[in-house]
Parts: C-alpha cells; sequence; structure tokens
C-alpha cells in the first residue's frame, strides 16, 4: 500500500480506521472520499491535517467522473470502500438511496478500479488491493443456535442487507471476471466512538444521559454479536495486508447480547458514574433508576431474531483475534459519549450540516 482511498472515510467506522492507520501505519498517504451526507461528518477525523499523508475530498462514489480523475491523480493501488447506507430503519422508509449508494456505487468504484488497474492505467495490477467492508446481515437470521460461517447461503430480509448482499456479489464478479485483486469482510454490529446516534447503543447512551424514553423494538429478546469498532479496523487491516484475493472473512466480537441485556447495561453504568459524579449528575439531573425509561415499542418490518458470527477463518488465516471484551468496550463507549457531548449535540442539533454546507457547497 501506498496511495490509500478510503470511501465513506468520514462515517462512524470509516473514521475510526482513518484514525487506525494514521496511527500504525504513518508512512501511508490516505485519500478520504466522502459525500458528507447526514451520517458523514469531518468531525469524525479531527486532529487528521491536511498534507502530504492525508487529504479530503467531498464527492458521491456514484460519481464516475470524481472516482476516475481521483484515481489517475492520486494514483490509487489501494481502496476500502466503507462507503454505504446502513441503517435498517431508514432502508424500510426509503430504499432507493440504498440501492444507489450500495449497488451503483459500490458498481462505479469497482469500474473505476477496473479502468485504472486493469485496462492500462499507472498502477500495476499486482500492487493493487480493493477490500469492500459488508455486513453478517446479508445472511439472514440466524434461530436460536449455530453460525454465520463464510459458507453461509445469502438471505437477506431487509432492503439494506439486500442491498449489501448485491455489492458484495459484484465484487465477486469483478474479481472472477477481471482480476480485480478484491476482499470482503462480512462483519457483525460494530460500536464505538463517533458512531450516528440513530443506532441502538449511541441512542440508548444519549437518552439515558437525558432522562427521555429508552425505546426497545418487540420484546428487546433479539441477539447480535458486537464488535468493538477499533477491532474491527484491526481485522480490515489484516485482511489487506495478508488476505486472499477473491475470499471473504467473517469478523465478529464473541459477544452475543439480546437488546434489551445492552439497554439495561447502559443504564446501569450511567446511574453508577452520577452517582459517584458530582458534576455528571449537574449535567444531567435525572435521578433514575434509568432502566425504568423503557419502553417497548413496535417491532420493525423483517426485524431478523439472531446474528452470530463464526470467526474461524479469519483467526486461523489471518491471525485476528477480538482483543476487546464488550463489558470493556460499553463502558468505554459511555465515557466517549460523556466526554464527547459537543459532538452529539451538533448533530442533533443539525448544526454540522449547515457548517459543511457552507464550506462545501451542494447537498
Amino acid at each position: 500500500m501506498r496511495n490509500l482511498l478510503v470511501t465513506g472515510g468520514a462515517g462512524f467506522i470509516g473514521g475510526n480506521f482513518v484514525h487506525y492507520m494514521r496511527k500504525t501505519r504513518p508512512g501511508l498517504r490516505i485519500i478520504v472520499l466522502d459525500k458528507l451526507a447526514y451520517a458523514g461528518n469531518l468531525e469524525n477525523l479531527k486532529g487528521l491535517h491536511e498534507g502530504p499523508g492525508f487529504s479530503f475530498v467531498r464527492g458521491d462514489i456514484c460519481d464516475f467522473d470524481t472516482l476516475d480523475n481521483l484515481f489517475g491523480r492520486e494514483k490509487i493501488d489501494t481502496v476500502v470502500n466503507f462507503a454505504a447506507e446502513s441503517h435498517v430503519d431508514r432502508s424500510i422508509l426509503g430504499p432507493r438511496a440504498f440501492m444507489e449508494t450500495n449497488v451503483m456505487g459500490t458498481f462505479t468504484l469497482l469500474d473505476a478500479a477496473r479502468k485504472h488497474w486493469v485496462d492500462g492505467g499507472t498502477v500495476r495490477p499486482e500492487e493493487t488491493r480493493f477490500l469492500h467492508v459488508s455486513t453478517d446481515e446479508v445472511y439472514g437470521s440466524l434461530g436460536d443456535t449455530g453460525y454465520f460461517t463464510e459458507d453461509t447461503p445469502y438471505s437477506p430480509n431487509s432492503p439494506y442487507s439486500a442491498s449489501k448482499a448485491s455489492s458484495d456479489h459484484i465484487v465477486r464478479a469483478y474479481h472472477h471476471t477481471y482480476g480485480i485483486r478484491a476482499v470482503t469482510t462480512n462483519c457483525s454490529n460494530n460500536y464505538g466512538p463517533y458512531q450516528f446516534p440513530e443506532k441502538l447503543i449511541p441512542l440508548m447512551i444519549i437518552n439515558a444521559l437525558n432522562g427521555r424514553p429508552l425505546p426497545v423494538y418487540g420484546d428487546g429478546g433479539n441477539v447480535r454479536d458486537w464488535l468493538y469498532v477499533e477491532d474491527h479496523c484491526r481485522a480490515i487491516d489484516a485482511a489487506l495486508q495478508k488476505g486472499r484475493p477473491g475470499q471473504t472473512y467473517n469478523i465478529g466480537g464473541g459477544a452475543e447480547k439480546k437488546n434489551m441485556e445492552i439497554v439495561e447495561l447502559i443504564c446501569s453504568i450511567i446511574d453508577e458514574k452520577a452517582a459517584t459524579d458530582g458534576a455528571l449528575q449537574g449535567l444531567y439531573p435525572f435521578k433514575g433508576p434509568r432502566k425504568g425509561l423503557i419502553r417497548f415499542v413496535k417491532d420493525r418490518p423483517g426485524h431478523d431474531r439472531r446474528y452470530a458470527i463464526d470467526c474461524g477463518k479469519i483467526e486461523a488465516e489471518l491471525g485476528w483475534r477480538p482483543q476487546v471484551t464488550f463489558e470493556e468496550g460499553i463502558r468505554k463507549t459511555v465515557e466517549w459519549y460523556i466526554d464527547n457531548r459537543p459532538w452529539w449535540e451538533k448533530i442533533l442539533s443539525g448544526e454540522y450540516m449547515r457548517y459543511y454546507e457552507h464550506q462545501y457547497g451542494g447537498s
């Protein structure tokens, strides 16, 4: 790797990955491409100053001309594709954006890579790598037992997971047809710093801090395997360095939790901190216990009951294992949201979008 393009690099996982790579690969040149839609936030890249080793470009992976210029001008030899619409609820309400970004965007990105890497560009094909970040949701829903493996048949149940399944197949086709040196990773639910407040864990943290209702779908028994975002970044780095082209690698945290378990744990952590921290109690004066804020709401359509990942392949081939337990990670995450109140307050107020529109224009 010399010139790395990170698409969706101002989002949650992408932003964490850029910070991780700047810390562990200081000699690597990183170009972030992000269209700064509602979940893209330049504050996620705070502290990364533009210069010879890092630059930011506002743009859309659906725009071939932008990609064509970037690949040629920057001599891109490595791509990590985080750019995606990813919230299931939003995909139910408005699926078109998911098909455009996740399907057509991935196709357009691959086609730009094909032009510059296969059809006679400035980078030799054997020096290239394309890593596509996907999700375990493409596999559908598990029963009470069993785990997703890389051989599990795809069975997506939401417009979001269907769009990601489609993008996975396009990546596979471009590897087998054109020789793109592509690797796909399918990860379990991530959590950690910079996650957009609509997702379960940050939503529950912020609402619990403020004494607001904690909406839980159905009976709260849906199970997910939770992966701390820095562990995910380490896994992607391993797949970039050592993953076999044409292969997929499942990445999980080995931490199956029911939604109710997570919400109750978040309440307990915040109550515990508020009881011993007068400043925190002053900022968030709700008296608790915060478990009393839990409200069961109507389940969403097509809500998969359980996901769980078998990480045996990436462990055996690439030597990766998660290092952060869920109990450690959730405490670190709660503390991050407590310490970074201005970040999420700007998001909830819409202030950051007004700032970026002024800086960059467009929509």
